[in-house]
C-alpha cells in the first residue's frame, strides 16, 4: 500500500491570499524597478519585501490555524 504524501495547506492559503496583498506586491515591484540600475549595492527593497510577505502571513495565519486544530 501507498502512503499518501501529507499536503501543506500552508501553499495553498498563501496562493490564496495573494490577490489581498496586491499593494504590497506592487510596492515591491515599484521598488525593485527604481534600484535596477543602482551599480553600488546599497540600495535594497527589503522592508517592501518583508511587508508583502508580512501581508501574506497575516491572512494566511487565521485560516491556518483553525485548518489545522
Amino acid at each position: 500500500m501507498e502512503d499518501d504524501e501529507p499536503v501543506d495547506p500552508k501553499k495553498y492559503l498563501e496562493e490564496q491570499c495573494k490577490p489581498k496583498c496586491v499593494r504590497p506586491l506592487f510596492q515591491y515591484q515599484e521598488c525593485a524597478k527604481r534600484i535596477r540600475d543602482d551599480k553600488t549595492g546599497h540600495k535594497h527593497c527589503t522592508g517592501q519585501y518583508f511587508d508583502y510577505w508580512a501581508c501574506i502571513d497575516k491572512c494566511v495565519a487565521a485560516k491556518l490555524f483553525d485548518m489545522l486544530k
